[in-house]
């Protein structure tokens, strides 16, 4: 039984549904306690709970302490069963999340699956939909698996209500490298809004632009959504690049500028394409298991985040296997394993 402290490293989500899936790819069991103990509100949120609900569902699992508010579970992992599924946040809680959840698992089965997710798509503190469907997925199609998701319908943080569809046809994991980028093709920006006033758009629009000043004038577009899909307001923010599309991404919140927010975003992707590096800061931390699990691999990231840091330690814990990590001399962070 591998024990883990929930507060140590990036103290949030992340641990259990990293855990979560090394416990079913492994066979390991595991006992979390101070669970989200680095974060404001420690304990078990509604996402959480699916997640690992989820995760319990396609590994045939025993989760003990499975409870919002909950600080200490236990997990007894059983055999990886592929097929369809369906898991419903009932919150805003990330789609994306419960995704990374159970994933690599399904990738590695015998038999493709279908996984049907409502809950958020588009909200704060977490990837939205097209970061999936645009840059995680494409990557890991280069691994072996078929993987597409459709989204049927936006969910904005609070209301959620969104609605993802994940197929995954499974195939064994080939080592890739993602060192380099390659050039950058296109840019776009989309200021999408449901049920609150369209000027929200134009207002973020124009500050990305202020920022990402090279960018053609036919690159940034709103985008108005029906009304019953909101309350809600995301930017979107796409770089296609020759290897890898990267997409950064804001969230209207109340009380906070939508021209700050834009301002924010369009700064991080300037910086992601200054860099020259591969992987952004939500891809870098994705791509450790899908690596690990095929025993070899490296790309070139951003400044490294402590996500990326919680997940490498897990990994080594469940598999014995560690990365290293190290600077590539072009101010790039160099991600390795072999």
């Amino acid at each position: 039984m591998i024990t883990i402290d929930g507060s140590e490293g990036e103290g949030g989500g992340q641990v259990l549904r990293y855990a979560a899936a090394l416990s079913l790819l492994t066979g390991e069991p595991f006992t979390i306690r101070n669970i989200r103990g680095g974060r404001a509100k420690p304990g078990l949120m509604r996402q959480h709970v699916t997640a690992l609900e989820a995760a319990a569902a396609i590994g045939s699992a025993e989760c003990s302490g499975l409870a919002v508010g909950s600080t200490e579970l236990t997990f007894r992992p059983g055999s990886v069963v592929p097929g369809e599924y369906h898991f419903a946040i009932g919150t805003a809680g990330s789609t994306a999340l419960v995704v990374q959840t159970v994933l690599v698992p399904l990738m590695l089965a015998d038999v493709p699956s279908r996984i049907v997710i409502e809950g958020g798509t588009h909200a704060a503190s977490a990837p939205p939909f097209e970061f999936l469907a645009h840059t995680l997925l494409p990557v890991l199609e280069r691994m072996g698996p078929r993987l597409s998701v459709t989204l049927e319908r936006h969910g904005f943080f609070p209301r959620g209500g969104g609605r993802i569809v994940l197929d995954i046809t499974p195939a064994p994991l080939v080592p890739i490298d993602c060192t380099q980028r390659g050039a950058f093709k296109a840019g776009k920006v989309e200021a999408l809004v449901a049920g609150i006033p369209f000027d929200i758009a134009d207002r973020e629009l124009k500050a990305a632009r202020k920022v990402l000043t090279d960018w053609p004038e036919d690159a940034f577009a709103p985008v108005q959504l029906p009304a019953e899909h909101g309350p809600g307001n995301a930017l979107l923010i796409t770089a296609q690049c020759d290897n890898v599309t990267e997409v950064m991404s804001a969230f209207g919140q109340i009380g906070i500028p939508a021209e700050r927010l834009a301002k924010t975003a369009a700064k991080r992707m300037a910086g992601y394409l200054a860099s020259g590096a591969f992987a952004g800061p939500y891809l870098q931390d994705q791509l450790l298991l899908p690596f690990a699990c095929a025993g070899a691999g490296a790309f070139t990231t951003v400044k490294l985040s402590e996500h990326a840091r919680t997940a490498a330690g897990l990994i080594t814990r469940f598999t014995g296997r560690a990365f290293h990590f190290g600077e590539d001399g072009e101010g790039r962070w160099l991600v390795r394993m072999d």
